[in-house]
């Protein structure tokens, strides 16, 4: 969607007011990452100003794209985790009807409870014992050719119309080393290219297709779950097309959205070597610009929450050569709008005036 006023934003850029300032903190990057060194979410949660505050935390999120709390959050609970998230969307703008996403493969008996031995429809269990389970029938995955982590890099529920605005995971359990997560700077690669590219760039769109679902449901026979955070998020076809540049409503900065990663496809309109080479270039814009690049190393309850309209992430799928590593995080996440471009909308270096 491609919003028709070129002289005004579609949404007005949301503006920090100042109700965070007591928490200590420190940049993880100058460009992307945030981490609060003491903060608890729950006390957050308590607080006599909660809406403000965490409507302020929405705006430092999609500034910086992703933050980290380093505190153990010991005691946030399940419920605790989708209400800040929902509460994080729901301030933030997002369509009235929408809330926390469903998975799709929920119904999966691959699917491992949480730590509590519950499990909820609105919590994606992230462990990688069980993802070998859940997504046995995903093509390429017996393939025998040198590992590719590129292929890691991707926002939430691509494969949705419309897909997540913000996912957070807390880190239920992680080995001493191993299993980092890393964010990459969607509004900063866009930076990086040159205007006409950025120009060419913003007038394409991708097919976000992903069979697995479809396929895994068939071999496990039974139903996928319907509908899916939204009204629009139904049926099983999971083949939407997403803007390759869309606007965050939250700053009305432009990001590189559906140009790279696990959930897309192909670049709609062009010949294959063209797309191809199109996604290799946006692909090796982040392997080349590190400095774009914000890095979790986890600890025991630590959390993180990002805005997936601006920032891709990509875990690190090393804690096999760490015996007896366990790594489990349980991730909710809030469905936002069907991604646009609006015309009103520049880049982050622009709306900063920074060169």
């Amino acid at each position: 969607m491609i919003a028709p006023d070129a002289t005004q934003l579609t949404y007005k850029p949301m503006t920090y007011g100042g109700s965070l300032n007591h928490l200590e903190f420190v940049e993880v990057t100058p460009i992307i990452g945030r981490e609060y060194t003491k903060a608890r979410i729950k006390d957050i949660l308590k607080a006599e100003n909660c809406e403000e505050q965490i409507r302020d935390l929405a705006v430092i999120i999609s500034e910086r794209g992703v933050v980290f709390f380093r505190q153990n959050q010991d005691d946030l609970s399940v419920e605790d985790l989708k209400k800040f998230t929902d509460m994080v969307g729901k301030l933030s703008g997002r369509p009235k009807e929408n809330g926390l996403h469903v998975h799709p493969l929920y119904r999966d008996p691959g699917n491992i409870p949480m730590g509590n031995g519950e499990t909820d429809e609105n919590i994606y269990v992230i462990n990688s014992e069980a993802a070998k389970k859940l997504y046995k029938t995903m093509a390429g995955k017996d393939s025998q050719q040198p590992k590719d982590l590129g292929r890691e890099w991707h926002s939430d529920a691509t494969f949705e119309v419309c897909p997540s605005d913000f996912s957070c995971l807390l880190m239920e359990e992680t080995p001493a080393h191993g299993g980092d997560t890393l964010w990459c700077s969607g509004y900063e690669i866009y930076d990086r290219i040159s205007p006409p590219m950025r120009e060419f760039l913003d007038g394409l769109t991708a097919t976000c297709a992903q069979p697995v679902f479809r396929s895994a449901c068939t071999a496990g026979n039974y139903e996928i779950m319907s509908p899916r955070g939204s009204p629009l998020n139904v049926g099983d076809s999971f083949a939407p097309v997403h803007l390759v540049v869309r606007t965050n409503r939250q700053t009305g900065w432009k990001s590189i959205f559906a140009g790279v990663g696990l959930h897309v496809t192909r670049i709609n309109g062009l010949y294959d070597f063209e797309e191809k080479m199109i996604r290799d270039y946006i692909l090796r814009l982040i392997t080349l610009n590190h400095d774009c690049i914000a890095r979790m190393h986890w600890t025991k309850g630590a959390a993180a929450i990002w805005n997936n309209s601006c920032v891709w992430h990509a875990a690190t799928p090393d804690t096999h050569l760490v015996p007896g590593a366990v790594r489990t995080g349980i991730r909710a996440s809030s469905i936002g709008e069907q991604p646009y471009l609006d015309p009103a909308s520049t880049s982050r270096r622009e709306a900063l005036g920074i060169s």
